[in-house]
């Protein structure tokens, strides 16, 4: 890389400026992909499909029903004595 060799301070000044410009573009563009990034990691779809899923199977009688057998049922299944 060749040095540069600068005439004035106002030469300087314009290259710092664009410097700088340059380093908060670099930023942003970090910032970006980090925001992406997690995005990409966050199952915002998946959770409000299986929201919408819920609320179809626990909304009427039926799911009256499943709320009060199936604490019963998880229950009985965690403490089920396991044969040999």
């Amino acid at each position: 890389m060749e040095t540069k060799k600068y005439s004035s301070y106002a030469e300087i000044d314009h290259d710092l400026k664009i410097l700088r410009v340059e380093r908060e573009i670099h930023y942003q563009k970090i910032l970006l992909s980090v925001e992406q990034t997690k995005e990409s990691f966050m199952p915002s779809k998946s959770v409000s499909f299986i929201g919408d899923i819920y609320k179809k199977v626990f909304s009427g009688t039926w799911g009256g029903i499943l709320k009060v057998v199936l604490p019963y049922a998880i229950n009985w299944y965690i403490n089920r004595k396991r044969g040999n």
